[in-house]
């Protein structure tokens, strides 16, 4: 039995130290892969899938993981260091995904006031241009984003790939590996690599 273990989270610099046990919670209907209820799954960290695992349902648990892994909250959770997530073929399946200590218990957020969703405020820069885009961003280009709501006519591959980077910020996520903790300036152009892009959350005086 998995044991459990309060703490004030604080994202660790490593994310390979971050191990991911997500659990099937419920099943409606028939799932193609057999899912079960009590079905786990241990993600060594965010970036390595178990082996046969659905691709549907890590396409969905892949911003969860990922802002988990760099700290983020879940306050209208039980424990805000976990997140619930369907499949996203009919919500056939409910994942829980948790965070893991290294000596394998459970982590358990802290949980504080909690008054609704709290939108916060963040900026999308091109940093570095090293070909043609289609969309003719340029470097020194901005696009602000309220939460978790699309930028109007922006480029849907760029936005796939900056997607788990907003999602986390949105969630309190902070990356240690960056100067500004509450900055990502890594995210990269799946096309060609061609832009590089900076997402930081605006942070109120």
């Amino acid at each position: 039995m998995t044991e459990e273990r309060t703490v004030d989270s604080k994202p660790r610099k490593n994310f390979h130290d971050v191990p991911l046990l997500v659990t099937v919670t419920k099943v409606r209907e028939e799932c193609y892969r057999g899912y079960k209820v009590g079905d786990t799954f241990i993600f060594d960290d965010f970036t390595k899938t178990p082996a046969g695992f659905c691709q549907g349902a890590a396409t969905v648990l892949f911003p969860c993981l990922y802002a988990l892994t760099f700290g983020a909250e879940f306050q209208f959770e039980d424990n805000p260091r976990s997140i619930h997530t369907f499949c996203p073929d009919g919500g056939k399946v409910e994942f829980l995904t948790q965070v893991m200590t290294k000596s394998g218990e459970i982590e358990m957020g802290v949980k504080r006031e909690h008054h609704g969703p709290s939108p916060k405020k963040m900026i999308i820069s091109v940093e570095e241009v090293t070909g043609h885009c289609s969309y003719e961003y340029k470097v020194g280009d901005e696009i602000e984003v309220i939460g978790l709501k699309t930028p109007e006519g922006f480029c849907g591959a760029a936005y796939n790939a900056i997607f788990p980077v907003l999602f986390a910020l949105n969630m309190g996520a902070k990356f240690n590996f960056s100067e500004d903790v509450n900055c990502n300036s890594r995210v990269t152009c799946p096309d060609g690599a061609k832009l590089r892009f900076k997402v930081r959350r605006v942070v109120e005086p």
